[in-house]
């Protein structure tokens, strides 16, 4: 598994590039190992409000339909729209296949360090 120590995450298995009052938000390598093979990705809209701790998204693997929880507070600047085509891109490559871009960050949940991370992630396979 990998952790780029450059990324945040949260304890719900997404990872958070910040950069200024932004955010690209994508699900971890634990998670996209853990779902198993994407068939599909439900996006929200650009101009749609998304709150710390609360759904956003969902991805659905051959196992089961997954949600995905918004790790900051903010409206959606962008969507990879490439990935309604070919979500098995998360599963190629979890932390180039990013799923939104969040702007104006008004409130973020309690993120996680790589190793906090990589850490809990250990714990959750024991």
């Amino acid at each position: 598994m990998k952790y780029p120590q450059e990324l945040f995450y949260s304890k719900s298995h997404e990872w958070v590039k910040l950069k200024g009052d932004c955010a690209w938000i994508g699900i971890t390598d634990f998670a996209q190992d853990a779902l198993g093979d994407l068939v599909y990705v439900n996006l929200p809209e650009v101009g749609d409000e998304v709150t710390a701790g609360e759904t956003f998204a969902d991805v659905e693997s051959v196992k089961a339909v997954s949600d995905i929880y918004s790790p900051v507070t903010g409206t959606v600047a962008e969507v990879n729209e490439a990935l309604l085509d070919a979500p098995e891109a998360i599963n190629q490559s979890p932390y180039e296949a990013w799923l939104i871009k969040v702007e104006g960050i008004t409130d973020r949940e309690e993120l996680l360090s790589a190793d906090a991370y990589q850490e809990m992630a250990e714990a959750e396979q024991k």
